[in-house]
């Protein structure tokens, strides 16, 4: 493949950015047709349609690569300004980062609280399952994800982080209601609270229990919260899995019931990032690393 005109590469960022070609046009101060044209040109140089022309505008699988490299090269070029001692008229250093609702509610923004603001950081989190932050890394979105994925992204370094620890507990009024019982025949059942339809940790517990792959009832509701999620358990709503540092002060107190004292779900989690000599990039995942072995269990 021919070399990546930097200008057609930049635009093609722009318009996945802005979402049309008229907003791309606007940010870069170029026409519209000049927008059109440098995409055009820069699909017939790589031979792949790299975005989707819908509105607002996607790219591509291919185009995701572009837009990667794309991100990567405005970030390189941002550390080089700065080591440069260059003015940067765009403010402080921005870092896109994926991070699961339990970790952001838990152990997470006290990670960021360590990280060195000299020179400033702006954090940009995205709210994502762990499960499917990855694919923020592969669109490009991000330059870093908490993930439940050992398998490295395309162009990104994992390391692990550690386990987090969810009970299953249950509001004691909703358990002497729901489960008198078996608790494996229970659960298929009572009612459950789920993050949203993607949340396949309740079902993955029930399914433990039974070994018949049998998930929890088909009586959910949906909290997609993670501060909602527990106070939705403790009214009494449902029965669900909660993060072990939000679950222990009310289990002290009576508000909840543990329901399996010997079952906890442990859910790895990796940290993700792009093979990137960053120093805004490197500064954060130390931090983030140091309180993540803090926070979280260590596989046994």
């Amino acid at each position: 493949m021919e070399e990546l005109p930097l200008e057609q590469v930049r635009t093609l960022l722009a318009a996945v950015d802005e979402g049309t070609f008229d907003a791309a046009a606007a940010a870069l101060h170029v026409t519209p047709s000049a927008v059109s044209q440098r995409v055009k040109a820069l699909e017939q140089r790589t031979g792949r349609v790299l975005l989707m022309r819908t509105k607002p505008v996607r790219p591509t699988e291919s185009g995701e690569v572009v837009v990667r490299f794309a991100r990567q090269l405005a970030r390189l070029e941002r550390d080089a300004r700065a080591e440069l001692g260059i003015a940067d008229d765009r403010g402080p250093a921005r870092l896109p980062i994926a991070v699961n609702a339990d970790s952001l509610a838990t152990w997470f923004l006290p990670a960021l609280a360590r990280v060195p603001q000299d020179p400033p950081i702006c954090f940009e989190l995205h709210r994502e399952d762990e499960t499917h932050t990855t694919a923020l890394l592969r669109e490009g979105k991000v330059m870093a994800a908490v993930t439940s994925s050992p398998d490295p992204v395309a162009g990104c370094t994992v390391r692990r982080l550690g386990l987090a620890r969810y009970l299953p507990v249950a509001d004691p009024g909703f358990a002497a209601r729901h489960l008198t019982g078996p608790l494996e025949r229970d659960l298929r059942e009572a009612p459950v609270i789920v993050f949203d339809r993607r949340d396949d940790l309740q079902d993955a517990f029930v399914r433990s229990l039974t070994g018949d792959g049998t998930g929890a009832s088909r009586a959910r509701h949906h909290i997609p919260t993670s501060e909602g999620y527990c106070d939705a358990v403790v009214a009494g709503l449902g029965w669900g899995l909660v993060p072990e540092p939000q679950a222990v002060p009310l289990l002290r107190s009576g508000a909840l019931t543990l329901l399996a004292p010997d079952r906890p779900l442990d859910v790895p989690l990796f940290w993700q990032q792009w093979k990137l000599d960053s120093p805004a990039l490197a500064v954060a995942a130390a931090a983030i690393a140091e309180a993540a072995a803090e926070a979280l269990l260590t596989p046994g």
